[in-house]
């Protein structure tokens, strides 16, 4: 079967039937080999049975959630290629054919894009049209490197295994952005078909729930790019913290009416700090990230965790740690100076503040070079397809060995024998 149209359902009463007829008539206009599947994910009104009158086959997912029931439909279709969309009437599907042509053409993942195929009056609220998803869209991009135009389009085709080869977790909304973002960090190949959007059919309120659901997508795109999570904030924290320090050190700075001093030192002190530590919490997902296989591998981060070893590590901690000592036998020496009394702040804090932050800075490098170096560490990786191969393997060489004793020794019953063999299959089974 070439294609599977899937639509998740949840009391879809009013629409779901149109939806299957308009597919099932598409796929019959073009001669194209198919289905229409539904995902119920516990409808109550009836729509399994008007879905399955129009032509549908209907499989139940029992986890709740969009991602959650989109999941359940395309592990259960029968076609190559998918094509998903809502329930709601509010994808035309009998504008199928341009989603299949890119997909026989060597598309992984073909995108339908609203803003290039028209969004019709009432069809998306004003805070989705002009704020929600081109923000969000704008910030996929940015932070991943994709094409899309419309990362949250809810009609859109693929490769069944190509997706499938994804992993993809999330069974809420954030589902339909985990895929772009997936596809384009694995290098498929996504490409885009303009689609129009129309007022849905329903006379009840969407599932979508517009501050909440745009925070998860949100949440989701800064979870998986710790670049701009965590490396491009760190950086510009620490940047701006070491010029005002290295400013401050030699006095107070005055930009006209405004004079800067050791308050500001302090200040700019926490940020080197806090930046740096965001830089190694970006360095520390990455290599997580990579080694568990949530995201694709840095060769960027591989080649510096290879040249930054432990042992550079601890050398290079060793020395700013020299520096911040150094810096506080300085600060002694000032005291001395000053007969052990009382300091003046301005002076004093030029002093301490450096020192101490460079101290800090020792510890956090020798820690996460400690810590990077135990993410590193290469294990045995074995499938459960490795354990069972192992285990059928033992159970062979043991029905080997009875069998030689068995030659050797007699037995009364061939009882041995029959016990190892079933060993064998047992093992198999495991």
């Amino acid at each position: 079967m070439e294609l599977t149209v899937v639509m998740p359902c949840l009391n879809e009463a009013e629409t779901v039937a149109t939806c299957v007829r308009k597919a099932v008539e598409c796929m019959e206009r073009h001669g194209i080999d198919g289905e229409v599947l539904i995902a119920d994910n516990g409808s109550t009104d009836g729509s399994q049975q008007l879905a399955r009158d129009a032509g549908a086959r209907v499989v139940h997912v029992d986890e709740k959630g969009y991602g959650n029931a989109l999941m359940g439909g395309i592990r259960a279709a029968r076609g190559r290629y998918v094509i998903m969309g809502d329930a709601d009437d509010s994808y035309d599907f009998t504008a199928l054919l341009p989603f299949v042509e890119q997909l026989r053409d060597g598309a992984d993942l073909v995108m339908g894009n609203r803003f290039k195929g028209g969004i019709k009056p009432g069809a998306m609220p004003p805070l989705h049209r002009y704020l929600g998803n081109p923000v969000l869209s704008y910030i996929g991009r940015l932070f991943f490197g994709s094409k899309a135009g419309d990362f949250h389009c809810g009609l859109r085709g693929f490769r069944r295994d190509s997706i499938l080869r994804l992993g993809l977790q999330t069974g809420g909304m954030e589902f339909a952005s985990e895929m772009v973002v997936k596809a384009t960090l694995q290098n498929l190949d996504v490409r885009e078909v303009p689609t129009t959007l129309s007022p849905d059919g329903r006379s009840r309120p969407p599932h979508l729930r517009s501050w909440r659901d745009g925070w998860r997508h949100l949440r989701f795109l800064l979870l998986y790019s710790p670049r701009w999570l965590f490396f491009i904030p760190g950086l510009v924290m620490m940047a701006i913290g070491l010029i005002a320090g290295v400013a401050l050190t030699t006095g107070p700075v005055v930009i006209g009416a405004l004079a800067f001093d050791v308050d500001t030192l302090v200040g700019a002190s926490a940020m080197v700090v806090i930046g740096f530590q965001a830089v190694l919490f970006a360095l520390f997902t990455k290599v997580y990230a990579a080694e568990e296989g949530f995201l694709p591998e840095d060769r960027r981060i591989r080649k510096l965790v290879d040249v930054i070893s432990l042992e550079k590590g601890l050398v290079a901690g060793g020395l700013l740690a020299l520096a911040g000592v150094g810096g506080l036998v300085a600060s002694l020496v000032h005291w001395q100076v000053n007969n052990f009394g009382e300091l003046n702040p301005r002076e004093a804090l030029r002093i301490v503040v450096p020192a101490a932050t460079a101290l800090i800075i020792s510890f956090q490098t020798i820690f996460a070079a400690l810590f990077i170096s135990i993410l590193g560490i290469r294990r045995t990786k074995e499938t459960p397809a490795d354990v069972a191969a192992s285990a059928v393997e033992e159970a062979a060489e043991a029905v080997t060995r009875e069998a030689a004793g068995t030659v050797e020794g007699g037995t009364d019953e061939g009882g041995t024998d029959e016990h190892a063999k079933t060993a064998a299959v047992e093992a198999a089974k495991q």
